[in-house]
C-alpha cells in the first residue's frame, strides 16, 4: 500500500455506532477514506452519507463489495447479519472488519475464519478495547514483570444496562439466538483484553445466571420472558500458574464500570474505569510495589498512542487505534490487530463457560486453538 493511497472503506450498517464510533474514528487517521456506506433504508445511507461527506450510499450489500474503490468492507450492523455479509464481502475478495460478536455460534465463526484464509483476505474482528492505549500499557507493565509474576487476578465488569428492563434500542437483543447479551458482548470484549494482557486460561469453573427472569420493553411496557443471562462469574487458572475470577453483571445501579486488580510477587495493579463502555477516559492504571507500597498512578506512555490527538471519547480512541494497527499490517504483512482466529478463540472460551455453568464442572481449555 503506498504511503499516498488511503485505505478505502465501505460500511455496512449506519447506526449510532457507525456514527458516533466508526465514522469520527476513520476520519480521524490519514491512512482511511470512507468511500461508501450501505443501509437497508437507502434513505438512511444516503441521509448519513451527505452529513459526512461520503460520496456513495447503496442499499444493497452487494451492490457495496462490487465497488472497486472499497479496499475494506466494515461490518456494523446487529450480529445475527454479521455472517451473511461478511461472506460477501470475502467472496468479492475484500479485506474484511466485523464487530464482535464475529457471529452468533462458534461453527459460524469458525467458518468465516476458514472462508477468509482460504481467500487470502485480511480480516479483523472489533475486539477494539484491547488495542487500545491503556491496555497496552497494562499489557507492556505485565510483560516487563513490573510487578514480578501475576498470582492472582480479579476483573469485575458492570453497567446499568441489561437489567430488568430494556430500551427501544436494544430490543434486538432479547431472543438467546441473537447472541447478544451481557456474557458475550460485555464478557468478550473484556476477557479478551484481560486474558491478553495476563494470558491464556488454562481451566476453569463458572456460574452463568439470569437474576431478571422478566423483563419490562420500555417502548409499550411489555413485559417478556428473559431468555439470556445478565450475570457471571468464573474462576480458575492461568496457563502461567496463576489465578483469576471474573465477574460480569448487568443492571448494576450504582458504582458500575471496569475494576481488575492484579497480585503479582513484587506488587500489584490497579486498573478501574467509571464506564465499561462508551468511555470519555483512559482506564486509571496504579501500582503499589514491595510490602504495604503506596498506591500511585501510573502515566499513560506516548508509545502506547498510534493515533493523531483528539478530543474524541476514548472508546472512539480505541476504535481508531484497531483501525491504525490495521493499516500498519497492512503495509509490513504483521498481525497485530484481533483477528477472526482470535474471535473463535474467544467464542470457545464463552462455550466453556457455557458449559461448566451447566454441568456444574471445571472445564479445561487446553488445546482449544
Amino acid at each position: 500500500m503506498s504511503e499516498h493511497k488511503p485505505i478505502r472503506v465501505g460500511l455496512v450498517g449506519v447506526g449510532n455506532w457507525a456514527t458516533y464510533g466508526h465514522i469520527p474514528a476513520l476520519q480521524l487517521l490519514p491512512q482511511y477514506e470512507i468511500a461508501a456506506v450501505c443501509s437497508r433504508s437507502i434513505d438512511k445511507a444516503t441521509d448519513t452519507a451527505k452529513k459526512f461527506g461520503i460520496e456513495r450510499a447503496v442499499s444493497r450489500v452487494e451492490d457495496l463489495v462490487a465497488l472497486p474503490d472499497v479496499d475494506l468492507v466494515a461490518v456494523l450492523s446487529p450480529a445475527p447479519q454479521h455472517a451473511c455479509i461478511v461472506k460477501s464481502a470475502i467472496a468479492a475478495g475484500k479485506d474484511v472488519y466485523c464487530e464482535w460478536p464475529l457471529t452468533t455460534n462458534t461453527n459460524d465463526s469458525a467458518q468465516l475464519l476458514r472462508l477468509a484464509e482460504a481467500a487470502g483476505v485480511r480480516h479483523v474482528v472489533g475486539l477494539q478495547r484491547t488495542l487500545g492505549a491503556s491496555s497496552q500499557h497494562l499489557s507492556q507493565l505485565l510483560q516487563e514483570r513490573y510487578i514480578g509474576d501475576v498470582r492472582s487476578v480479579h476483573m469485575h465488569v458492570s453497567m446499568d444496562s441489561f437489567g430488568p428492563t430494556r430500551s427501544a434500542s436494544l430490543e434486538w437483543t432479547l431472543p438467546a439466538k441473537n447472541f447478544s447479551h451481557v456474557l458475550s458482548i460485555y464478557g468478550g470484549h473484556f476477557m479478551d483484553m484481560l486474558f491478553h494482557a495476563i494470558g491464556r486460561p488454562e481451566s476453569l469453573i463458572a456460574i452463568v445466571e439470569t437474576q431478571f427472569p422478566t423483563l419490562t420493553l420500555t417502548r409499550t411496557g411489555e413485559q417478556l420472558p428473559n431468555e439470556t443471562p445478565d450475570e457471571v462469574m468464573a474462576m480458575g487458572r492461568l496457563a502461567n500458574g496463576g489465578l483469576f475470577q471474573i465477574h460480569i453483571e448487568g443492571g448494576k445501579q450504582n458504582l458500575s464500570g471496569l475494576r481488575i486488580e492484579i497480585t503479582g510477587t513484587e506488587g500489584d495493579l490497579k486498573v478501574f474505569n467509571d464506564r465499561a463502555f462508551v468511555t470519555k477516559r483512559h482506564d486509571v492504571i496504579e501500582a503499589a510495589l514491595g510490602d504495604k507500597g503506596a498506591w500511585a498512578s501510573l502515566l499513560l506512555p506516548s508509545s502506547t498512542i498510534q493515533i493523531p490527538r483528539s478530543d474524541l471519547d476514548v472508546s472512539i480512541q480505541d476504535l481508531a487505534q484497531l483501525y491504525a494497527a490495521f493499516a500498519s499490517d497492512k503495509q509490513t504483512g504483521a498481525t497485530t490487530v484481533r483477528t477472526f482466529a482470535h474471535a473463535v478463540e474467544l467464542h470457545r472460551l464463552i462455550d466453556a463457560i457455557n458449559e461448566s455453568s451447566l454441568t456444574k464442572t471445571t472445564v479445561s481449555l487446553m488445546g482449544q486453538r
